[in-house]
C-alpha cells in the first residue's frame, strides 16, 4: 500500500504556496505526525526555508553526487541507470523529513519530455523515467515511516510538474484573491484533466512495474489573505475572492464538494521575522522579537495552520 502524496500547486506564482507547505509541515511535526516534504521545484525555495546555506553547500557539492531529489534521479538523466535504491532524506526534526530540492533538477525536463510519448509504445525505460518522482517519494516515505507526503512545485505547466502531479494522489490549490489566481485556475483545471486522461491511456500499455495511479484528486483551495494596500482597496480583493469558489468548481467539476480548505491570514511583520529566525511563525518567541501584539499573532498563526492541517487530513481520508 502506497503512502498518500499531496501536491500544493498553482500555475500562478507568488501566492504563498511554499510558505503554506512549510508551515503545514511544522504543524504536523508539532502534532507528532510523521511527514515527508518533497521539494520538486527546481528553484528549491522550500529547501532554502528549512536549511541554511552551509548545509545547502554540503548537499550540493561540485565534485560529488548531490544528496537531493536530483541526486536520486541523476542516473536517469545521464542514461546510466534507474533511480537510487535509497534516496537521501534530510531529517529536520523528529517527525519532519525533507527530500531536498536542487537547482539541477531543471536538467530533468528534457528527459521527461522525451520519454512521455515513448510510454505509448509500452517502453519500460519511459515508464521508469515518468514514475521516478513517485517511486523516490514512496521509498523515502516508507523509510521514515511518514503518514503522508507534502509536495511543493514550481508555478509552470512543464514536464517536471506533469510528472510531479501524476505522482500525487491529491491536489491543493493555494490562491490569492486576484485576477492572476483566477487565470491560473483556468489554466490548471483543464491541464490536470488532460494529464490525468493521458496517463490513464499510457497505463493501459505499461509493463509490469510499480506505477502511480495519477489520481490527482482535488482537495480544495487555500485562500491566502492579502495585505491591504493603498493602491488596491479591500473591495477589489473582495470582488475576486467572491469569484474563486465558482471558478474552482467550474474548473475542477467539484460542485457538490467542499471547496475552500482554509484561509491563511496575513500576519504582516510576523512572516519576515520568522524567515529571519528560520522557523515557523508559531515558533517565534520574545528572543526572536515576537513581543507585544506579536504574541497574540503567534498564537493565532498556530490555530490558523492547525485548522488547515485538520481539514487536510480529513479530506485525505486519514
Amino acid at each position: 500500500m502506497s503512502v498518500p502524496v499531496v501536491a500544493f500547486f498553482n500555475n500562478k506564482g507568488g501566492v504563498g504556496k511554499t510558505s503554506l507547505v512549510y508551515h503545514l509541515a511544522w504543524t504536523f511535526q508539532d502534532l507528532g505526525t510523521s511527514v515527508l516534504v518533497a521539494d520538486l521545484d527546481p528553484q528549491a525555495n522550500l529547501t532554502a526555508a528549512f536549511l541554511d546555506e552551509d548545509r545547502l553547500d554540503e548537499l550540493w557539492p561540485n565534485d560529488a553526487p548531490h544528496a537531493t531529489i536530483y541526486g536520486a534521479i541523476e542516473p536517469q538523466v545521464k542514461g546510466v541507470g534507474d533511480i537510487l535504491d535509497e534516496p537521501f532524506v534530510e531529517s529536520i526534526d523528529e517527525s519532519l523529513h525533507l527530500l531536498a530540492g536542487d537547482l539541477a533538477l531543471a536538467r530533468f525536463e528534457d528527459e521527461l519530455s522525451l520519454q512521455w510519448p515513448l510510454c505509448l509504445s509500452g517502453n519500460e525505460r519511459a515508464f521508469r523515467v515518468e514514475s521516478a518522482f513517485w517511486r523516490i517519494m514512496q521509498r523515502a516515505a516508507l523509510r521514515v515511516d511518514a503518514a503522508f507526503v507534502l509536495v511543493d512545485m514550481g508555478p509552470n505547466l512543464g514536464a517536471i510538474n506533469r510528472a510531479a502531479l501524476l505522482a500525487c494522489d491529491a491536489l491543493v490549490v493555494p490562491l490569492a484573491p486576484d485576477l492572476f489566481s483566477l487565470q491560473g485556475l483556468r489554466n490548471l483545471g483543464p491541464t490536470v484533466k488532460v494529464w490525468r486522461r493521458e496517463w490513464q491511456d499510457r497505463l493501459q500499455r505499461a509493463p509490469v512495474l510499480p506505477l502511480p495511479a495519477g489520481a490527482i484528486k482535488p482537495l480544495g483551495y487555500v485562500l491566502m489573505q492579502h495585505a491591504e494596500r493603498l493602491d488596491r482597496p479591500t473591495r477589489a480583493y473582495q470582488r475576486w475572492a467572491e469569484r474563486i469558489p465558482f471558478e474552482y468548481a467550474e474548473q475542477f467539476e467539484e460542485a457538490n464538494s467542499p471547496r475552500q480548505l482554509g484561509l491563511v491570514k496575513h500576519y504582516r511583520s510576523l512572516m519576515p521575522m520568522a524567515q529571519e529566525a528560520r522557523k515557523p511563525m508559531f515558533h517565534l518567541t520574545a528572543a526572536d522579537g515576537a513581543m507585544g501584539a506579536h504574541v497574540n499573532n503567534v498564537r493565532t498563526a498556530a490555530k490558523n495552520f492547525r485548522e488547515i492541517a485538520d481539514a487536510l487530513v480529513e479530506r485525505i481520508g486519514l
